[in-house]
């Protein structure tokens, strides 16, 4: 059950029929939202406008037969629609509704005639449901995989009819659409003249399948042909038997809007109730901790009540199925038993995680990474990070275990000096006071910030906070012009636990190498501890075709960035609605484990010589520039990878998905290893529940399609000018044809070097 802590379940409920007989009036609206409903589906035309447009056809084949020249003959033209085609009129009420296309139309067919009428059709039903403002229109998928091209280039035309208009097309999970779409009356595909019928192939038994990605593959023709239109949506049904956890996972990344649930997705339990499968109610889970879930319709279950039923169906959200099952003898419980488990399971939730409940409002909203290396934070953002439950708490062990370990090297004679570089607001510093307090040993305590606000904090911590008890000193610098704690006869001393937080989504895009290798210098070289003590950058190919669609309607809020730097840059994100495109074998246990390699590490404290050599360039000393500018202070930090993902199963590559790990002591005497992970694959054993950093996220401008069986090459470096860093990342794909490697397509070379991290 969700927890007091989860916002609430949000679900709306519609009603579908696929051969409504009533006509969507207010009244009827009425009666579905007095009964539970949210919406209802609307057929945009009657059945005398499907035969108004038959009649117009049989005319035009008489017409080709009495004709001589059937090249001067022209293809017919559709008459507007009349009072006798529609039910719908201009209503606020409205706005509850779904309108649904002709589904006897055939968008995809061959025929150029049954083309050139379902396009008509299509345009005028399109144009009325914009007119009376119905803004959701629901349309049945192409019936022809061939003509799914000519399909989609009909909904793009679509797409512009009106400003608000959303288009959602409907599409099973895999093989066919269980419910019925057919109408009273001949669906036109039926009238496909012979010689533009498609040839079927002669298949031998057991090859006549429908390929489980078929209607995946028609999707992301439609979608790439409108240009990931953001009006552009999938109603996709949930049938009965749930196919392969890798589809269901590919079909969660994509952009659905509506999920229709026909009668036939329903099992009865032993009291004759209607339910849905665990796998069914865990994928709808999935769904409904969505930013914005998509709406349930519940198709072909039962028919509105009536007003003559409407006490009892206003109550119908308040029982258990088990209730309802024991009333199900009913007429006017009988009619919404689906709706009534639907609502049972809105309010049966499970309990979201805690990075969810944290996140909530942040999924998959794009951020540029901070820069606080350049820009003073503001306290609120300070705030948001120090409620990590885990984090600091792994900070304080880990500084509790270097005091134990540097306790037996330094003896008693003396306390261990411990500073903090880049104190924020001052969390580690409590964290090192605890577990001094905690260890019983006793410690000299430095707070290093460079923000002036949050200096004038820490000052006040210091003074006021009973743990602080004005012990520790608070120095206003950048770590990296700081000498270090002074000693008797004015020299700088040296500390011996050197503390930091300076990691990014990808571990080093904060610029973590360049400030600690700055301060290294007040760092005890025989016995000073780095906390961390190493970072190490992780990636994965993914799909994820909403920050893609994202992207391409962003406009540059910066005036000194183009619209195509959007392509170049990074950006921190709370990852949700997308896919992984590379993953190990599935398990029972484990269905869907990204494979997530390493890209590169750093270690703290580095070598001296690295220092030494880094200065000798810096001073002039050795007469050799960078490769990339500057004098190749900074060369040291420059990092590259290549690294290849094996795709199993085919889809669209949109980007990479970039983690860290951290070792942030490992003790030589006891061997235990403190650690914090994002990585999808070591995160619950290394930080579970850990909230302070989201994925990052390098987008590419075009996304690459991924065949079964395919091979994804990503290569990345990390460069530098000794005046800022930035990141350079390029995707190529390759399938192997018995010994030999085909490239079959790469991105663009992408780089945020004009947008790079300031030193």
């Amino acid at each position: 059950m969700a927890g007091p802590e989860d916002p609430p379940t949000i679900l709306f409920v519609g009603q579908h029929e696929t051969q409504r007989t009533e006509a969507v009036t207010p009244e009827l609206l009425y009666r579905a939202q007095n009964s539970g409903y949210d919406l209802l589906t609307a057929p945009i035309t009657t059945s005398a406008f499907q035969s108004r447009v038959l009649e117009t056809l049989q005319e035009y084949v008489k017409m080709l037969n009495a004709s001589s020249e059937q090249k001067d003959v022209p293809l017919p033209l559709l008459n507007p629609l009349s009072p006798e085609d529609t039910n719908l009129v201009p209503l606020d009420s409205n706005s509850s509704l779904i309108a649904v296309t002709s589904p006897w139309i055939d968008l995809a067919s061959h025929d150029p005639l049954i083309a050139h009428v379902s396009r008509q059709v299509f345009n005028l039903e399109v144009a009325y449901a914009a007119f009376v403002g119905i803004n959701n229109i629901l349309i049945h998928g192409p019936i022809s995989s061939s003509g799914t091209m000519q399909y989609a280039r009909t909904l793009l035309e679509g797409l512009g009819m009106g400003p608000y208009i959303s288009i959602n097309v409907l599409l099973p999970m895999s093989g066919e659409l269980e419910q019925d779409i057919s109408a009273d009356g001949i669906h036109l595909s039926e009238l496909t003249r012979p010689e533009y019928a498609e040839e079927v192939e002669d298949v031998e038994e057991g090859e006549g399948e429908t390929e489980v990605y078929d209607a995946w593959e028609t999707w992301n023709t439609i979608r790439t042909v409108c240009n990931y239109s953001t009006k552009l949506s999938i109603a996709l049904e949930l049938p009965r038997q749930l196919p392969a956890v890798n589809l269901q996972s590919r079909w969660y990344s994509e952009p659905i809007r509506l999920l229709p649930l026909p009668r036939t997705s329903f099992w009865r339990n032993g009291k004759g109730f209607p339910v849905l499968s665990k796998q069914h109610q865990q994928y709808l889970t999935q769904f409904l901790r969505l930013r914005f879930p998509p709406w349930v319709l519940l198709s072909d279950v039962g028919a509105v009540p009536s007003l003559s039923n409407e006490a009892a169906a206003r109550a119908s959200s308040e029982p258990t199925p088990a209730e309802a099952a024991a009333d199900s003898n009913e007429q006017p419980l009988d009619l919404i038993q689906h709706l009534k488990y639907m609502r049972h399971l809105q309010q049966s939730q499970p309990t979201r995680p805690p990075i969810e409940r944290f996140g909530q409002g942040y999924q998959d909203y794009m951020q540029s990474p901070l820069q606080p290396l350049t820009d003073n934070l503001e306290s609120i953002t300070y705030e948001v990070f120090e409620k990590d439950p885990v984090k600091y708490e792994w900070y304080e062990r880990a500084i509790a275990l270097a005091l134990k370990d540097l306790r037996e090297k330094l003896g008693e004679q003396r306390k261990v000096v411990v500073a903090v570089v880049g104190a924020g607001r001052g969390p580690l510093v409590t964290r090192a006071l605890q577990a001094s307090r905690s260890t019983g040993i006793g410690i000299q305590c430095y707070a290093v910030e460079k923000n002036p606000n949050a200096h004038v904090l820490l000052q006040h911590r210091n003074a006021t906070d009973p743990l602080w008890n004005k012990q520790v000193t608070v120095v206003k610098s950048d770590m990296r012009t700081w000498s270090g704690p002074p000693t008797m006869g004015g020299k700088s001393g040296k500390v011996d636990i050197l503390v930091s937080e300076l990691l990014g989504s990808f571990a080093d895009n904060e610029l973590s190498p360049e400030c600690l290798d700055g301060v290294q210098h007040v760092l005890d070289p025989n016995h000073g501890i780095n906390i961390p003590q190493s970072y190490s950058a992780h990636l994965t190919p993914i799909a994820s075709p909403k920050l893609h669609g994202d992207l391409l309607g962003r406009a540059s809020t910066d005036l000194n960035m183009t619209m195509a730097e959007k392509w170049e840059l990074p950006y921190v994100v709370m990852l949700h609605q997308f896919d992984y495109l590379s993953t190990v074998q599935p398990s029972a246990e484990d269905p869907r484990t990204p494979v997530v390699q390493e890209a590169w590490s750093f270690w703290h404290p580095i070598s001296t010589n690295i220092l030494d050599l880094a200065k000798s360039r810096a001073d002039g000393h050795i007469d050799a520039g960078g490769h990339l500018g500057g004098d190749g202070t900074n060369e040291h930090n420059s990092r590259s990878c290549k690294v290849t993902f094996r795709c199993a199963h085919r889809g669209v590559c949109h980007g990479i998905g970039g983690y860290f790990e951290t070792v942030l002591y490992s003790s030589p005497t006891s061997g235990q290893k403190i650690e914090l992970s994002t990585n999808p694959v070591t995160m619950a054993d290394k930080s579970k529940d850990m909230i302070s950093w989201f994925p990052i996220f390098f987008p590419l401008k075009t996304p690459i399609y991924v065949p079964d069986d395919a091979e994804m090459e990503v290569s990345m470096w990390r460069q530098t000018d000794d005046r800022k860093a930035w990141y350079e990342w390029i995707v190529d794909v390759y399938i192997r044809m018995g010994s030999r490697r085909m490239k079959l397509g790469g991105s663009d070379l992408h780089s945020c070097r004009r947008n790079g991290c300031l030193m």
